[in-house]
């Protein structure tokens, strides 16, 4: 079965671009991934479609209201359905979580917050789990929620072509970034490949990589050592 993932959002024109091409794109024509933006405004039932208010207790910007997110998360959920609510507040998204989205889940509801965020119940009753891409505030969850969905949709079985291309990456099973690559020319402006690797001795081959990722850990992101 095709994993399903359903974004809820105000601005669902912004998703289809992005997922209508390169890999995604192809996933979807495919049938290895069917993706719905959806609009929260559909959900509303005054005529203004109103989605947010001012926060009790006071304070600057807006929070989106419960009503709407509640009645468009139960009008998509199931049994097998689980909702992921976008912010600041939640664990960071990973590799380690992506691809274990990718290998159990079969329906995602993407909730992206806008304004100064979603009321607190929203967290409290709808989200199995709330992640933040990093330590940095962005103007919506739209952009968190592209970012999710291409990580995890490529590591559906079939998205690559071969499987075995998201095996050995940065953030995989060793935990380092990924050793340097190298393609044709041999020299280019004066700068050659590394001799070993046109060597043609797999295990010389293996040995070098494996230390070149260690380098660039220790030299670029000594914090995942």
């Amino acid at each position: 079965m095709a994993l399903r993932i359903d974004i809820l959002t105000l601005f669902p024109e912004i998703f289809f671009g992005p997922f209508d091409s390169s890999i995604i794109g192809r996933a979807r024509k495919n049938g290895l991934v069917e993706i719905n933006a959806v609009n929260v405004r559909d959900f509303t039932h005054d005529k203004h479609g109103t989605v947010d208010d001012t926060p009790y207790g006071g304070g600057p910007g807006m929070l989106m209201k419960p009503e709407p997110l509640f009645e468009a998360v139960r009008s998509l959920k199931t049994e097998r359905s689980k909702v992921i609510l976008t912010g600041p507040r939640g664990r960071k998204f990973n590799q380690s979580a992506a691809r274990s989205i990718a290998a159990q889940e079969e329906h995602l509801i993407i909730i992206c917050g806008h304004y100064e965020g979603v009321d607190e119940r929203v967290r409290q009753a709808l989200a199995d789990w709330e992640f933040s891409i990093g330590d940095y505030i962005l103007t919506s969850g739209n952009l968190a929620a592209m970012v999710m969905t291409d990580a995890i949709v490529r590591l559906l079985p079939g998205v690559l072509g071969d499987d075995k291309s998201g095996d050995d990456e940065s953030f995989e099973e060793s935990g380092l970034l990924e050793y340097p690559q190298y393609t044709r020319p041999p020299v280019f402006e004066g700068m050659e490949v590394p001799h070993v690797l046109l060597s043609g001795s797999h295990g010389d081959v293996a040995q070098w990589r494996k230390a070149q990722s260690w380098n660039e850990t220790v030299r670029q992101r000594p914090d995942l050592i």
